[in-house]
């Protein structure tokens, strides 16, 4: 770590240059001619954020190694070149020594730059800087045609891949894979004061939410950040950030900064005070330690494991292959039968909503689903979009086609994720279509990374189909990249 006062600034990560990353593409490249000709395209990789199944393939994947890195950094025009692959853990080890991040910085450190563009990503910045993609100024994608073109952000006028640039959003591997990728920066302080405010009901909350996302500011004070958690009816937190280098470094105990990595627990603390002080690399992966509150099914926030857990082994991918055991020798499933406990249907999702239904949701997902605590992450478009849209080819309609938000409208996140006890329609997963048909209701979107349920005209409604399927006939003429409704909802 580099040190600067009492902050860690992250760690000297060694940047690879462009020669480097030019022979990692030519890899990539050469991976791709050596599959048969006409054979489907998927990428080698051994590791995933993703929740929903996939087929098993016997054929050789692409060659990625060698693409999961930084390229370079401009401090001064606050942008960084980014391999695809790179996690935000090793992209943020690298910008913080500057002390600049990238504008949105999804929660799990695993979740690769090219995975969130291309599949999405949210975080407390985004009712101020949007998604991920949206921060991008260009990017090189390996096509399903084995080219590498590059897309870029228009300016000017449209682009030559601007169909492209503004489809790849939510479009998850089925136009291509993002090598390289141009984003924007923004400059930080060394912590992070917290105010975590109650509500009693849904109208508040909601008419909080709008008031921060329009003016910046909540009670006369600056917000840099904001996210939620909704514990039960009638208890809701906003946790509003702000970046701060106003700390006493006496060593006083009043401004230490809070450990969520050691013995206390994150998520517990938002009931437990009213103000917090985290150093800024601290906030970023204040939710990756405990997976949110995930990590209590394996019991790793009982104090004693928690005392004896390995601290490095205190992060989301650990838990995450947990899981993935769990799944492949149904663990609980079995414990469950053995116990004469029902069977449970897991319901891992993260759905957008309009800031004015979230009240409507949550009041439907407590009768019909009763899972707490869940997430809430406001988030807005950023204006950018607009000019994305005005200036892409007359076949895209919206801004970000695949996952279409309205830019002038604010909407909220809400994440949960476990199991709920339905018994014998556990099967046939009756919550989680009754959770997108809801979300349609409201005129919301459901994101695609766990799994979907969607017959194939309402998934084109949703995400554009038609559109997608124009600029993959572009970019992969021979159909070797799985579609998105295969992947997303066939789980190909």
């Amino acid at each position: 770590m580099v040190a600067v006062g009492n902050q860690s600034w992250g760690v000297n990560t060694e940047l690879i240059g462009t020669a480097q990353h030019q022979e990692a593409v030519r890899r990539l490249r050469a991976s791709y001619d050596a599959l048969e000709p006409g054979s489907s395209v998927r990428l080698a990789k051994r590791t995933s954020n993703l929740f929903r199944p996939r087929d098993a393939h016997e054929s050789a994947g692409l060659d990625v190694s060698g693409l999961g890195a930084v390229i370079s950094i401009d401090p001064l025009g606050r942008t960084a070149d980014v391999q695809g692959m790179c996690t935000y853990e090793d992209l943020v080890d690298a910008t913080l020594p500057h002390r600049l991040i990238p504008l949105v910085v999804p929660q799990l450190r695993t979740i690769t730059l090219g995975g969130a563009v291309t599949g999405l990503g949210i975080e407390s910045t985004s009712f101020r800087s949007g998604l991920p993609h949206e921060s991008v100024l260009e990017m090189d994608i390996f096509t399903g045609g084995g080219e590498v073109v590059t897309a870029r952000r228009p300016s000017k006028g449209p682009d030559e891949h601007a169909d492209l640039f503004a489809t790849f959003p939510n479009s998850y591997g089925s136009l291509g894979y993002a090598t390289r990728l141009r984003i924007e920066l923004e400059a930080v302080h060394s912590h992070v004061a917290l105010r975590h405010v109650r509500f009693a009901d849904t109208a508040a909350l909601q008419g909080a939410i709008a008031t921060v996302t329009d003016t910046g500011e909540w009670d006369g004070q600056h917000v840099d950040a904001m996210d939620g958690t909704a514990f039960e009816p009638g208890e809701y937190y906003l946790s509003l950030a702000q970046w701060t280098d106003a700390v006493v470094s006496t060593g006083s105990t009043t401004d230490k900064p809070s450990d969520y990595v050691g013995q206390q627990v994150y998520w517990r603390s938002i009931q437990q005070r009213e103000t917090d002080l985290l150093t800024t690399y601290d906030y970023l992966w204040r939710w990756d330690t405990d997976w949110f509150w995930c990590s209590r099914a394996f019991g790793a926030q009982n104090p004693v494991v928690r005392r004896v857990w390995p601290r490095r082994l205190r992060r989301s991918d650990t838990y995450h292959r947990l899981v993935g055991l769990d799944r492949r020798f149904a663990i609980m499933d079995r414990l469950d039968r053995r116990a004469g406990r029902p069977q449970r249907e897991r319901v891992v999702q993260d759905v957008e909503v309009p800031v004015e239904r979230l009240g409507e949701f949550l009041d439907w997902f407590d009768a019909a689903v009763g899972m707490r605590p869940v997430w809430l992450c406001p988030l807005r478009l950023r204006e950018n979009s607009a000019v994305v849209e005005e200036r892409a080819p007359a076949s895209v309609s919206k801004p970000w086609p695949s996952y279409p938000l309205r830019s002038e409208r604010t909407y909220v996140n809400v994440g949960f994720w476990g199991a709920v006890p339905v018994g014998d329609e556990a099967p046939n997963s009756t919550l989680n279509r009754a959770i997108e048909d809801k979300v349609a209701e409201l005129e919301g979107h459901k994101s695609l990374y766990s799994e979907s349920f969607y017959d194939p005209a309402t998934f084109d409604r949703l995400y554009d189909g038609a559109n997608l399927a124009a600029v993959k006939k572009r970019y992969d003429p021979d159909d070797r990249l799985t579609s998105l409704y295969d992947k997303a909802v066939r789980q190909r």
